[in-house]
C-alpha cells in the first residue's frame, strides 16, 4: 500500500492534492499507512459495494470477457484476463458508462 500511494502522490501535479477513496480491503486498512502529504485518504462505509464504482468494472469483465470458459491453465487464465484487461482500457467511455451511478447524478 505504501509503495502505491507514493506512486500515487508522484503523478500528482505540483501545488495539486489527490483525495484517494478507498473501500475497507485489509491491504488499505493496515495499521499507520504512510500517507504522502498530497493525498488524503477517504474510506467508504464497509460492506456498501454500491458505493464503489469499480464493482460494476468486476461484473462487467465477470459477466462480458471471462464468463463461461474452460481455462487450460494458469497461464491462460492470465492471458484472457490481461486480453480482457487490455480491451476495456481501450475504451475509457465503456469504463465511464459501467461506473456511472444514475442516483447520484439526479437532482
Amino acid at each position: 500500500m505504501r509503495g502505491h500511494l507514493a506512486e500515487i502522490s508522484w503523478s500528482v501535479d505540483d501545488g495539486a492534492y489527490a483525495v484517494l477513496i478507498l473501500d475497507q480491503a485489509g491491504w488499505h486498512v493496515t495499521p499507520k499507512p504512510k500517507v504522502p502529504d498530497n493525498i488524503t485518504l477517504m474510506f467508504l462505509p464497509p460492506r456498501s459495494p454500491e458505493l464503489n464504482p469499480v464493482e460494476n468494472v468486476w461484473q462487467f469483465m465477470r459477466d462480458n470477457r471471462l464468463s463461461n470458459r474452460i481455462f487450460k491453465d494458469h497461464d491462460d487464465i492470465v492471458t484472457h484476463c490481461c486480453a480482457a484487461r487490455n480491451k476495456l482500457v481501450d475504451q475509457p467511455w465503456k469504463i465511464m458508462s459501467i461506473g456511472l451511478r444514475e442516483w447520484a447524478h439526479r437532482s
